[in-house]
């Protein structure tokens, strides 16, 4: 009986006088009820939890908001409350964020504000955002003055709705794609006020006026905490309108931690307004629009999105958007702890690259201009190539091609396509992973983008050193000086890879350029460039030439070797197979099936694994996977599930590391389907041994609807290894699915056992 079913049973049990006549009231049960109603009832909580609960309601919003490897250290989401891939969210403000500081960790015992955010992981900063703080008697606007003690008890989170308690006050949100309603309500009849915190970080200042006979608020400030990473953005704003349902008994500003009673305007760089309530209000409910556009684009998204004051309708309707969101992927099976890490994990997924335009226009921060179109942002590219954007292509297609047109834009309005833009150029991670995104989408059957402009784009990434290549390192987080695409490119293209002592993290980057130009070449064929194609081919084998002695090391300028030195937040392990474009040819060149299979157990070998496959990291992600290449799909079977037993769980600290924008939940989505995608842009995934009894992908493909069926018999958490498969009803002894046998609708059917069957998927792909 599942886990979830038996408190409520033993619940029904217990009242089971009042449901079936004859049973004994009052005192104790000596009587054996009848097995048949035990049966009855399991039955009829069975069926009700299955029609209680949605694919929604499994989401925790708590998991990844503790660190799990370093105590303290933020796991890097949070409880937000926004739609699916919306431009803003909304959580409680536990802690002041910044760079590597996340604003709600689940530790923390106190609350300082509500916030609207747009920073996309806890390594990036946060930009244009606003908060608000209710209160009772003395006004108080300092963040830490103010901050009232909560339990998480108290707390309801949900991806469409928040509610806590913190002493005599109780706050609510709901929200929309840009816009969010909030209610306050106050058990005690003290006066009460709200602070709004328009304008935070040192060095940008923001404006805020107080209208009160329209009972509004309106503003903007020009935060930016990675504005160091990038180019200098004279324009940019977050704007943002306030409206309430109450009047005000008084109002003043702040600037910096002074209070100006009956000022209604104000200007500078930590700057804010408090409005207080007559005695006796209880309910005061706030809608705020935000735009990066102007005011009266925020107002004009505030009545576009939140017309009225019903926070339960905009509630239900968040919570049927993400519902359908969700719902395109049907698991049974499996304990509801599964079910929750797995539904988390879509939630996570579905939340970045964000929408970034406005209804037909968006602010670019890569002109620092005004434009027609559909725009979308926060693209953390190194991160999300390997698994989030080939997830998106299954379980958000429609959205695929705007999200290309979006980093083509970019390119367009500042000159090169971005590597982390936040909103604007950034020198984060290494390589030009737009490359892979945009070549896997035209792969994989998308064409509603221009595949010349496309080209174009990627053209230049591969084959235009940056402005100052051969004098930068180009070190991590450095100063903006200019664009970053391909930092160590000219070295690259005169000695056939990057040298350890002209730029830094240079076995990283020969690796990954080698894959990005596979990724160029794909688009170079697609657009007819024959010549480019094979010119891009010959360059995607370049990482031969950093391996020596059963390692990709570093060389010098002189082609002297460095030693294991220049890795990108990884060690020599963790780049060891880091030839996804090319695995037959890291094979051979490794020495065949057998040493490649010694090399891969050594890196899964006890005790040393958590050493050497550093999963929280995503350079290691598809090393289970790659038994399947060298005839052992029965070992990648075995790894996956340990994997996704051991690294997450139903809590807190339940993602170990961050998420980087879905990449670490995607890894689990895909891996508990039971198959992953090694080569993102390839149409080939690997199989491992998905963890449900059944997964049912609802497609939405351009011009067809259907279905994909993974039916998996006698699972269970000991019968992981696959003792036979047929897919559409034909045998099936290859251990690779195609994508695009996934989107064509179909059957995978798979039989589990104990014990592998190490006849079934020795075929090659």
């Amino acid at each position: 009986m599942p886990d979830e079913v038996c408190p409520r049973l033993r619940d029904l049990m217990g009242r089971l006088p009042a449901v079936f006549p004859g049973t004994p009231e009052g005192g104790k049960r000596k009587m054996k009820r009848p097995i048949w109603i035990c049966f009855f009832a399991a039955a009829l909580l069975a069926n009700i939890s299955a029609q209680a609960e949605e694919a929604v309601d499994y989401v925790n919003p708590y998991i990844g908001t503790q660190g799990q490897i370093i105590p303290g250290l933020h796991g890097g989401v949070i409880p937000g409350v926004t739609r699916p891939f919306g431009m803003i969210q909304w959580t409680a403000m536990t802690r002041l964020n910044k760079i590597s500081v996340c604003p709600y960790y689940y530790k923390d015992r106190f609350i300082m504000g509500f916030l609207g955010t747009r920073q996309p992981t806890v390594w990036m900063g946060d930009y244009g955002n606003v908060s608000l703080m209710p209160g009772l008697g003395q006004v108080k606007i300092g963040f830490e003055e103010r901050k009232l003690l909560f339990r998480h008890q108290d707390e309801i989170t949900t991806p469409y709705y928040y509610r806590v308690k913190t002493g005599k006050i109780q706050t609510e949100i709901a929200a929309s794609v840009r816009s969010s309603l909030m209610r306050f309500s106050f058990a005690d009849p003290g006066p009460a006020y709200l602070v709004i915190d328009a304008s935070r970080d040192l060095g940008f200042p923001g404006w805020i006026s107080i209208e009160p006979e329209k009972h509004r608020l309106i503003g903007y400030n020009t935060d930016r905490q990675s504005a160091h990473l990038g180019p200098p953005l004279p324009n940019f704003k977050g704007y943002f309108v306030i409206e309430f349902d109450a009047g005000f008994s008084g109002y003043g500003t702040y600037l910096n931690d002074e209070m100006i009673p009956g000022r209604s305007s104000a200007t500078g760089d930590r700057l804010g307004a408090y409005l207080t309530f007559p005695p006796g209000t209880s309910t005061v409910q706030a809608r705020i629009g935000t735009s990066l556009i102007s005011l009266d684009q925020a107002e004009y998204n505030l009545q576009k999105e939140i017309p009225g004051w019903d926070l339960e309708k905009l509630k239900q309707e968040g919570r049927a958007e993400w519902n359908d969101q969700l719902s395109r992927i049907l698991v049974k099976g499996g304990a509801r702890d599964d079910r929750v890490i797995f539904y988390t994990a879509l939630y996570h997924a579905h939340l970045y690259p964000r929408i970034f335009s406005e209804y037909g226009r968006y602010y670019s921060a890569f002109d620092d201009r005004i434009h027609q179109g559909v725009s979308y942002n926060d693209y953390s590219l190194w991160d999300t190539f390997r698994a989030e954007h080939p997830l998106l292509l299954v379980t958000a297609p429609e959205r695929v091609g705007d999200m290309v047109t979006g980093l083509l834009q970019m390119y367009q309005e500042g000159g090169w396509l971005p590597k982390w833009p936040n909103p604007t150029y950034t020198g984060i991670m290494i390589g030009s992973h737009s490359d892979s995104v945009i070549a896997e989408a035209w792969v994989k059957g998308i064409r509603s983008f221009d595949l010349d402009l496309a080209y174009q784009a990627v053209y230049k990434n591969a084959m235009v050193p940056p402005e100052g290549d051969e004098q930068k390192r180009w070190a991590d987080r450095a100063l903006w000086t200019s664009v970053e695409s391909r930092g160590g490119l000219s070295w690259y293209q005169k000695l056939g890879y990057v040298p350890l002592d002209k730029t830094d993290e240079s076995v990283s980057r020969t690796l990954e350029f080698a894959y990005d130009d596979f990724c160029v070449a794909q688009l170079a064929q697609a657009a007819g460039k024959m010549d480019d194609y094979q010119m891009l081919m010959a360059r995607s084998k370049n990482y031969k030439n950093l391996y020596r002695d059963g390692y990709f090391q570093a060389r010098n300028s002189d082609g002297t070797w460095a030693g294991t030195k220049g890795y990108t937040e990884s060690t020599r392990w963790g780049y060891m197979f880091f030839a996804i474009q090319d695995l037959p040819g890291l094979i051979d060149l490794m020495g065949g099936n057998q040493a490649f299979e010694k090399k891969l157990d050594d890196v899964f070998a006890p005790v040393l694994r958590f050493y050497r496959y550093l999963h929280p990291n995503e350079p290691v992600h598809h090393y289970p996977y790659l038994y399947d290449y060298s005839g052992s799909p029965w070992k990648t079977q075995g790894l996956a599930r340990v994997i996704m037993r051991e690294y997450y769980h139903n809590s807190p600290t339940g993602l170990f590391g961050n998420d980087d924008c879905g990449q670490m939940s995607a890894w689990y989505i895909f891996s508990s389907m039971g198959f992953y995608p090694v080569t993102p842009c390839a149409d080939l995934l690997a199989i491992g041994s998905p963890i449900w009894d059944q997964v049912v992908i609802k497609l939405d493909q351009p011009y067809r609807q259907s279905e994909f069926t993974v039916v998996v018999k006698n699972q269970s958490p000991r019968n992981y290894y696959i003792q036979s498969a047929t897919l559409n009803d034909q045998p099936l002894n290859s251990p690779f699915l195609k994508h695009s046998q996934i989107i064509a609708g179909g059957k995978l059917v798979l039989e589990m056992g104990p014990r592998p069957n190490r006849n079934w998927g020795i075929q090659s792909p």
